[in-house]
């Protein structure tokens, strides 16, 4: 087991982003929470993380961030997590303020005070992708970048992931700084928690009922969030390897804080920004030539699924709600 890491999760909460912060405050030191608009739009995004965050008892602070994509139009999944975001359970009000400082100075500020910290993104990457463009140092004084989203099939169109379709460009800043043919380049390490990785790990109707039995209004909570989500996930999925709702971003933070959990293949990935039916498609080099691109990216494409949701399990029961 690796030591703690400390992180900075970058979110748009979102039913798996929640359980993305849950985690992450039981196997993590989370030094700040900031929000972007992604699955809904930020104004609810940075509500839903100041009800996280005291729900799951935590000190960090939380920093809105980017409102809007750096070129494309905003674009949101209520269809997914319903129009507050975490439809499916009555939520408290969070009793903590809202930090002022805007949550991309944050970023930078807080990566240039303390080297090594992870930056965890379950959302678009526009804050991620204003910090590196605003502070090209950044880089090179994080441990790296954990990231949830991409994968060599799409859920937003035929090729392209949520988070990344939102804003291509912004996860084009990221993929590049670490892509060693950009001048300038980053060494440290970039991982992709993409859509391979994440269908393996679903919210199954057995493991719903696992956490509908843990004492307590967080579990309860959870339940109702997981009854919903997998509800509108199975939906709009058709070909049966579905059982319920895909647990997307605590991989993210499992990535880092448990790597055994996980197989994973170093690739070269590139993200398309213009394509009329390619944006947001992440480019993952799998030939067998000399003449590759040398990788800039560990590509998540295994999970022990049960280990990794007992990890969740055990947040849940850790976790000490102030509402």
């Amino acid at each position: 087991m690796t030591a703690r890491p400390r992180m900075i999760i970058d979110c748009d909460p979102g039913h798996d982003d929640a359980v993305a912060i849950i985690t992450a405050a039981h196997i993590a030191d989370i030094v700040g929470i900031v929000t972007v608009g992604g699955n809904v739009d930020i104004d609810l995004t940075t509500h839903n993380a100041l009800v996280m965050r005291d729900l799951v008892g935590i000190e960090a602070p939380v920093h809105q961030g980017s409102r809007h994509p750096i070129v494309a139009k905003p674009r949101h999944a209520a269809a997914i997590h319903g129009v507050s975001g975490l439809d499916g359970a009555n939520l408290p009000s969070p009793i903590t303020p809202l930090d002022g400082t805007d949550g991309v100075e944050f970023i930078i500020e807080t990566c240039r005070s303390e080297e090594g910290l992870w930056l965890v993104p379950t959302g678009p990457l526009t804050n991620i992708g204003m910090a590196f463009r605003l502070a090209p140092d950044l880089a090179e004084r994080i441990a790296g970048v954990s990231l949830m989203g991409g994968g060599s099939f799409g859920n937003r169109s035929a090729v392209a992931e949520f988070n990344l379709w939102a804003d291509p460009h912004a996860a084009s800043i990221v993929f590049d700084t670490y892509d060693s043919s950009t001048p300038g380049s980053a060494a440290g390490r970039l991982i992709m928690a993409g859509l391979d990785v994440t269908h393996r790990f679903q919210v199954t109707p057995e493991r719903i009922e696992r956490t509908r039995a843990i004492p307590g209004r967080l579990a309860e909570i959870l339940a109702g969030l997981f009854d919903f989500f997998s509800g509108t996930y199975l939906s709009r999925h058709n070909d049966g390897a579905m059982r319920g709702a895909a647990l997307h971003d605590p991989l993210a933070v499992l990535a880092v804080a448990r790597p055994e959990l996980f197989e994973r293949n170093d690739r070269h990935v590139v993200v398309e920004t213009v394509g009329e039916h390619t944006a947001g498609m992440t480019v993952i080099d799998e030939r067998r030539l000399l003449e590759r691109a040398a990788p800039n990216c560990e590509v998540l494409v295994d999970v022990d699924a049960d280990a990794a949701f007992d990890v969740i399990l055990a947040a849940i029961r850790a976790s000490t709600p102030r509402i």
